[in-house]
């Protein structure tokens, strides 16, 4: 049994290394770990364990959030979204850096992914900053950090996934959990942003005129009124996260369609068929990881994982700095849903132990997976602004250190003081553990 589940997780690693879809890796090396732990009849279960893996109702919150994320970044919010940003920060040294900061962090209130928050504000944001003076390679390490924060800031789809793998998970816990943490690990990037940019002297052409405020407020307020239109709805028990999300495509289209006047049904079927092929991704990833999930179960595996970090240290603080290291690093090669698929089975026996609260907790693995997001070697946001921007990964080391320091520090933050992320959803009523 033993040889099982080392040959089952290597062989996984394996086909990993070799750039195997994660999903297909998943899949095979579940597949392998029956075949050489139980019995050749035990394959039976691989179709019913595929099914299984996305038979659940809440699941059905994750293609009608990728669907609104995809609705709002095409029709048109992020260009107003600047305006209104730009008409707060003004122009001054560092601000269009700034204003791409904070219009990260408003359409990560839409889209619930970091490479679509990214792709929707490099697009808008990058030929902007290098009319400004910016570099290409600043400008798309800062996106890129700053595009990381909708993995936290609801709705977030990472934190659907961990709300229905996670035992008696509250997903409106974990909406309003993930908030302050976002709005935290934004605003800590601003700092670095700032202070880079008076060093260099980037943006010493910022000279255009300041927007209007109040007008540029009434133009956005549409895009703006989203991410409430959801939190307010599951606050006030109005609908389900599942409802919130179907409420939310409806709500992009009415303004696709009648506010903005930016969409069409030509724009419609695009925006669809890709959001139906993100989706679909996803839940295969999903449905695979069922394979590998149940196979681990059943032979043991995870159990022998969790075992092995208890036995690194007593002390609950060491085996969560162990915890969170491992996760970066995974942060680093994988997308945040295939993390919480491989790595959760092994960490929930861990929470249990040391009575780490899983809403807490949650966040924690969220803005650890946001720090990967943007670090290399693979670093998923980074690549999407490195390609708008043309220029190359590694170009952009040097800048991406600074904002990889700050974001750890919100982290550290979140980590000495579990109230930053429990303060909103105790205050809302939720239960958090």
């Amino acid at each position: 049994m033993m040889e099982a589940n080392v040959l089952m997780l290597a062989s996984f690693v394996v086909l990993l290394v070799a750039g195997v879809p994660i999903a297909v890796s998943l899949g095979l090396a579940g597949i392998i770990g029956i075949l050489l732990g139980l019995d050749i009849y035990a394959l039976g279960t691989v179709g019913t364990n595929t099914y299984n893996g996305i038979a659940k109702y809440p699941l059905i919150a994750i293609p009608l959030f990728v669907l609104t994320g995809m609705i709002f970044e095409r029709s048109g919010v992020a260009a107003k979204l600047v305006t209104f940003a730009s008409a707060i920060v003004g122009p001054r040294r560092g601000g269009l850096a700034t204003v791409a900061i904070l219009v990260c962090i408003l359409l990560g209130g839409m889209s619930g992914s970091g490479p679509a928050d990214a792709a929707a504000v490099a697009v808008v944001m990058i030929p902007s900053m290098l009319k400004a003076g910016y570099p290409r390679e600043f400008s798309a390490s800062v996106i890129a950090a700053a595009a990381s924060t909708a993995i936290l800031i609801p709705p977030s789809i990472a934190l659907v996934v961990y709300s229905i793998i996670v035992p008696g998970m509250d997903l409106r816990a974990l909406f309003a959990a993930g908030l302050v943490p976002g709005l935290l690990a934004g605003i800590s990037l601003i700092v670095p942003t700032i202070l880079l940019s008076h060093r260099h002297d980037f943006g010493n052409q910022e000279t255009q005129a300041r927007p209007r405020l109040w007008s540029s407020f009434l133009e956005a307020l549409p895009g703006l009124l989203a991410p409430v239109i959801i939190l307010g709805g599951l606050r006030s028990g109005l609908f389900t996260p599942t409802e919130a999300a179907a409420v939310a495509v409806f709500y992009g289209l009415f303004v696709g369609f009648f506010i903005y006047r930016s969409m069409g049904w030509k724009e419609l079927y695009r925006v669809l068929a890709d959001s139906a092929e993100v989706s679909a991704v996803i839940m295969i990833i999903i449905s695979l990881a069922g394979i590998f999930a149940w196979a681990g179960s059943t032979l043991g595996s995870f159990e022998l994982a969790a075992n092995a970090m208890f036995g690194l240290s007593s002390n609950g603080y060491v085996v969560l700095a162990i915890v969170m290291a491992v996760l970066l690093l995974a942060g680093m090669v994988l997308d945040g849903i295939s993390i919480y698929l491989i790595t959760l089975p092994i960490l929930i026996p861990l929470m249990d132990a040391y009575h780490w609260n899983p809403t807490w907790f949650g966040v924690l693995m969220a803005m650890n997976i946001a720090i990967g997001q943007f670090t290399p070697p693979v670093a998923v946001n980074l690549m999407v602004t490195c390609k708008i921007g043309g220029v190359t990964i590694d170009s952009t080391f040097r800048w991406v250190l600074w904002l990889l320091g700050a974001m750890t520090v919100s982290m550290v933050l979140v980590i000495i003081e579990p109230g930053l992320a429990l303060w909103l959803p105790e205050a809302m009523g939720y239960a958090t553990n």
